[in-house]
């Protein structure tokens, strides 16, 4: 495993100053339990306005296709569901992938906690296209899990798909008890296609907003947009690692790019 600095000269503020609500103490203690313990692909530090974050970068044999993988509330991108069997997985679908970093709160957050950071993963989403393109990649879908949905669907929301080859998100719609969704996904504005995969037993929120989801999505009109629910799985797809590499993989492929 190589650590590879990647520089970047954009500065990113909003509001005039930078974002800085995440707790970046946990976010270290991530890194180091992980950096050293990556055996399939590379870390790369990629460019925050006011520091770095890590990225694990996982090459396929001469592909120009990418997936941006973004993890679920609270974890790292070498997750050991669903983010690590996807970000090693898709290689043998002919796709790179960058498994990214999230903004991180304390342990017993909530999702209307996390919605005061949406828009810290912005600039962090922003970073791992503009890495994905400089490594020559020129199709670049985004994969999402839980949380990861959120913040992706609010970059999409404030920043639009241009650029984008396709959108996966699972389990999408996942909250916490008695915390509705206060920003919805703008599902039914993208021109890209959409995969909504979630399990047959994930959470209910998940499954309750699933008819919601696919209304918008067949309102925004790709063709080769799809809802696909699988069996024996859970939000986190515990044992089930091989048929969610397999679903995403075969519907990427599907699409011809």
């Amino acid at each position: 495993m190589r650590l590879i600095g990647f520089l970047w000269t954009g500065l990113l503020l909003f509001g005039g100053t930078p974002v800085l609500a995440a707790n970046w103490e946990r976010e270290q203690r991530l890194q180091d339990e992980i950096i050293d313990i990556i055996f399939d692909g590379d870390a790369v530090m990629l460019p925050l306005a006011e520091r770095k974050f890590l990225g694990i970068y996982t090459e396929a044999e001469s592909s120009t296709k990418s997936t941006l993988i973004i993890h679920g509330r609270g974890f790292h991108p070498d997750w050991i569901d669903t983010v690590q069997p996807l970000r090693v997985g898709l290689l043998d679908y002919g796709w790179n992938t960058l498994s990214i970093q999230m903004p991180v709160l304390a342990k017993d957050a909530k999702y209307y906690d996390y919605v005061e950071i949406f828009d810290e993963a912005i600039p962090r989403i922003q970073a791992g296209i503009e890495f994905l393109r400089e490594q020559g990649n020129d199709q670049i879908a985004i994969v999402a899990h839980s949380c990861g949905v959120h913040m992706s669907m609010h970059y999409l929301k404030k920043l639009g798909d241009e650029g984008l080859a396709a959108y996966v998100g699972i389990g999408m719609g996942a909250t916490d008890y008695k915390q509705p969704m206060r920003e919805p996904f703008p599902l039914d504005v993208l021109s890209i296609p959409v995969l909504d995969i979630y399990g047959k037993d994930d959470y209910p929120a998940v499954h309750r907003l699933a008819p919601g989801r696919w209304q918008q999505i067949q309102q925004a009109g790709h063709p080769k947009s799809q809802q696909l629910v699988i069996d024996e799985a859970d939000h986190y797809f515990t044992d089930q690692d091989d048929v969610l590499v397999e679903a995403v993989g075969e519907w990427l492929g599907g699409l011809g790019l």
